[in-house]
């Protein structure tokens, strides 16, 4: 699978998959051991890597640091109705880090996914 993909570092696998699929119109792509999916929508890849188990994405550091989920940097996923978005996530319980904001390029809102891993949902203005 060449190409560009992000890696968020979950807690739980599975609320992470039942998260993105149900509410943010993502496949599953691969899941080759509970604690690593690969998760597609469009042309982009997100790995989802828990906090336990074998690999790389959950070694500690060589200064002994250890991945965690959190964060600032996160993926953009643009949405035809923001408002619309937002308040079906709400009515799902999911959790927001602000309101919608109103910039010069569009609106924008942050939510976390059930590890806290920032998700920027964004509508681009009207043309």
């Amino acid at each position: 699978m060449p190409g560009i993909s992000m890696r968020y570092i979950v807690d739980d696998v599975d609320a992470a998959v039942e998260f993105y699929t149900s509410h943010l119109g993502f496949s599953v792509a691969l899941r080759p051991a509970p604690s690593f999916a690969i998760l597609t929508k469009d042309s982009f890849r997100l790995f989802v890597s828990g906090m336990t188990g074998p690999g790389g994405a959950s070694q500690a550091m060589p200064d002994g640091r250890k991945p965690e989920p959190g964060g600032w940097n996160r993926i953009q996923i643009e949405v035809g109705d923001l408002e619309a978005k937002v308040t079906a996530l709400r009515q799902a319980g999911a959790r927001f880090r602000n309101e919608i904001v109103q910039g010069v390029g569009g609106k924008q809102i942050l939510l976390d996914d059930p590890a806290g891993n920032p998700i920027e949902l964004f509508e681009a203005p009207k043309r």
